[in-house]
C-alpha cells in the first residue's frame, strides 16, 4: 500500500509538474508572439485653408497666428503615429489645404473660351497673391513635413488649391444694387445658395498643387506605400496595412472627369480585393445628399465634370472594393449609407469645420460682416478608429482638437458655439451625435474575409 501510494504521488508529482512547465511555456510563447492589434485609426484632416490663410497671421494684424492651429494638428497626428506608440495608421486629407490662388485662370480654360467676370460678392475668396506661393504654400509644406516619414498619406485637391478660381462669364453676378433690391423685398432670401444671383464659380490649374504634394515631391517619391498617380499626382493611390488588412487608398481631384474615374478603376484592378477607401473634396451636402454646392457646381460650367452622383454611379455604385468615402468641402457633416450594385454598404462621410471660429473669438477677434466668426477652423479634426477584434467590424468615429485639447462629446459648449450655424435643424442632441458615433460594418468580413 505505501508502495503504491508512493508510486501515485509520483505520477501526481509529474502530472503537476507537466502542466506547471506547459503553463510556463505557454506563457512564454504569449509574451513572445502577443496577439496582433486589431485596432488602428484612420485620421482625416478636413479644410484647412482658413488656418492657412495669409490674412490670419499676426504678420497681417490678425490677433494670433491662425496657422499654430494646423500645426497643432500636424503635432497631433505625428504623436499618435503607429512609429511613434500611437494608433494612427493612415491620414486622408480631403482637400482645401490652402486659401487663396495664384491666377485669374489657367491657360486651359483660357484656351478653351471661359471668361472671368468680377465678382464683388467673392473678393477676397477670389483674390489672386503672391502670398499664395510666398506664405500659405510653405505653411502646408512645414505642416505635412511633421508626419512626414511616420505615416502614410493622401491629398485630394479642393477648389482653393486650384491655381485659378474664377466667377464665370457664362453665369456671371447681377449688381450689388439689384441683390439689395432683391433682399429688400425679400428679407429672408439667401442669396449664397442663388446662382442666378450671385454668379457661379470654376476652377483650373493644380500646378500649385502638384509643387507641394505632386507624384514626384518628396513626400511620395520612391515611397514604397505611394503606389499610383494621374494628372502628375492630382489624383494618387496609397495602400497601408493595419488591422490584419491591407487597405488602399484613393484620392481624386474635385468633381473628376471620366479619365479620371477610368485611372481609378485600373488601379482598384491592380490590387483586387483590397478594401478601399475614396476620398474627394465635395461629394455630399450637409444633408447627405450627393450633390455639389449650388455656385461650385462644376458640370454646369464644363460639362466634363462628373458630380457626385455621377461619380457614384459610374464608378463607387460599381466596384465592390470601396467601402468607404471621405469629402469635405461643405460646411458641417452628414453621414450616408448606401447599397451598392452587389448589395453591400458604403459609408459616405462629410465633414468640414472650416467655418468655426471659437478660436478668434477667444482671443478677441471682432465678428465679421455676416455677425459671424472670423473662421479658423479651430483645429478640429476627424479621428475613425476601426476595431476588426470582434466578429463584426466597428468603427468609432469622434471629432476632436488639439486647441482645445478635447473630443467634441466632452466639451461642454460644443454645440452652442457651433450648431446654429452648421445645423440649425438639429437638436444639441442630434449635432453632438453627428460627430460622435459607431457604425457596425456587418459586411465586412463577408467582402473581405477575416483579418490576418
Amino acid at each position: 500500500m505505501r508502495i503504491i501510494g508512493a508510486g501515485l504521488r509520483m505520477r501526481a508529482s509529474g502530472f503537476i509538474g507537466a502542466l506547471l512547465a506547459a503553463w510556463l511555456l505557454a506563457g512564454c510563447a504569449t509574451s513572445e508572439t502577443p496577439a496582433p492589434d486589431r485596432r488602428f485609426t484612420l485620421a482625416v484632416i478636413p479644410d484647412t485653408q482658413n488656418m492657412l490663410d495669409y490674412r490670419h497671421q499676426r504678420a497681417a494684424g490678425f490677433a494670433f497666428d491662425a496657422n499654430d492651429l494646423f500645426v497643432a494638428q500636424m503635432a497631433f497626428l505625428a504623436q499618435n503615429a503607429r512609429q511613434n506608440g500611437g494608433d494612427i495608421a493612415f491620414v486622408a486629407a480631403v482637400g482645401d489645404v490652402w486659401q487663396h490662388q495664384s491666377q485669374d485662370i489657367d491657360a486651359d480654360h483660357s484656351a478653351r473660351g471661359h471668361r472671368a467676370v468680377e465678382n464683388p460678392f467673392f473678393a477676397m475668396e477670389l483674390e489672386v497673391t503672391d502670398k499664395t506661393r510666398a506664405i500659405e504654400l510653405p505653411a502646408a509644406l512645414a505642416g505635412y513635413r511633421l508626419i512626414d516619414g511616420l505615416i502614410p498619406f493622401g491629398v485630394a485637391p479642393g477648389n482653393h488649391d486650384y491655381d485659378a478660381m474664377w466667377s464665370d462669364a457664362s453665369h456671371p453676378p447681377v449688381s450689388v444694387e439689384e441683390l439689395g433690391a432683391r433682399i429688400a423685398a425679400d428679407p429672408g432670401l439667401r442669396p449664397e445658395h442663388r446662382p442666378d444671383l450671385i454668379g457661379m464659380l470654376h476652377i483650373g490649374g493644380l500646378d500649385n498643387f502638384r509643387s507641394v504634394f505632386g507624384a514626384q515631391s518628396d513626400f511620395f517619391r520612391d515611397k514604397p506605400w505611394y503606389v499610383s498617380s494621374y494628372n502628375g499626382g492630382a489624383n494618387s493611390a496609397q495602400i497601408f496595412s493595419a488591422g490584419g488588412y491591407t487597405f488602399l487608398h484613393l484620392a481624386l481631384e474635385m468633381q473628376p472627369m471620366d479619365d479620371v474615374l477610368d485611372w481609378a478603376a485600373g488601379v482598384m484592378r491592380e490590387h483586387p480585393g483590397l478594401p478601399t477607401i475614396l476620398s474627394t473634396h465635395d461629394y455630399l451636402s450637409v444633408q447627405g445628399e450627393r450633390k455639389p454646392g449650388a455656385i461650385l457646381d462644376l458640370k454646369r460650367i464644363d460639362d466634363r465634370h462628373n458630380d457626385a452622383e455621377a461619380l457614384w454611379n459610374k464608378l463607387i455604385r460599381n466596384n465592390d472594393q470601396i467601402f468607404l468615402v471621405l469629402c469635405g468641402h461643405q460646411h458641417g457633416q452628414a453621414l450616408r449609407i448606401d447599397d451598392n450594385a452587389a448589395g453591400h454598404k458604403v459609408y459616405q462621410v462629410l465633414a468640414d469645420y472650416q467655418d468655426r471660429g471659437q478660436s478668434s473669438l477667444d482671443a478677441g477677434v471682432a465678428r465679421n460682416f455676416r455677425g459671424q466668426p472670423v473662421p479658423t477652423g479651430d483645429a478640429w479634426l476627424r479621428l475613425m478608429q476601426f476595431d476588426f477584434s470582434g466578429q463584426v467590424a466597428q468603427l468609432r468615429v469622434r471629432t476632436w482638437s488639439p486647441h482645445y485639447g478635447s473630443y467634441s462629446g466632452d466639451l461642454p459648449d460644443y454645440a452652442a458655439w457651433y450648431r446654429e450655424h452648421e445645423q440649425p435643424g438639429m437638436s444639441d442632441e442630434e449635432f453632438l451625435a453627428a460627430d460622435d458615433y459607431v457604425l457596425e460594418l456587418a459586411d465586412f468580413r463577408s467582402r473581405f474575409g477575416a483579418p490576418r
